[in-house]
């Protein structure tokens, strides 16, 4: 339990510590957001919990086909926030990211790589 604790003190401490900066500084905050932290703390858990090698690989391998339909979002969200307001840009940036989303796992079925 002691364990579980741990993994969700220190995942919680990294958004605030990355909200905190970006209320002092938008382009530090943003440069600590941008960076895979949470992708290199679930590797170091994975392995720390002796998980198999296959299973690391596969968790590296698949995040970087996730984070590509998020890319066009950072790009939409702030043309959408200066025209219509947070929440339409939030939702207009999820509905993008979706749609996305759905359109590079029916590009990747085709060369073998299964997302869904």
């Amino acid at each position: 339990m002691a364990w579980i604790a741990t993994k969700y003190l220190v995942t919680a401490a990294l958004v605030v510590v990355i909200s905190e900066v970006a209320k002092r500084s938008d382009r530090i905050g943003s440069l600590i957001a941008a960076l895979p932290l949470v992708t290199v703390l679930t590797l170091l858990w994975l392995y720390f919990e002796k998980q198999p090698a296959e299973r690391i690989t596969n968790h590296a391998w698949y995040t970087f086909w996730y984070v590509l339909p998020t890319l066009p979002m950072f790009a939409l969200f702030p043309l959408m926030h200066r025209h219509g307001g947070f929440w339409g840009a939030l939702a207009g940036s999820v509905v993008l990211t979706v749609v996305c989303f759905a359109l590079l796992a029916w590009v990747m079925r085709r060369f073998g790589v299964e997302l869904l």
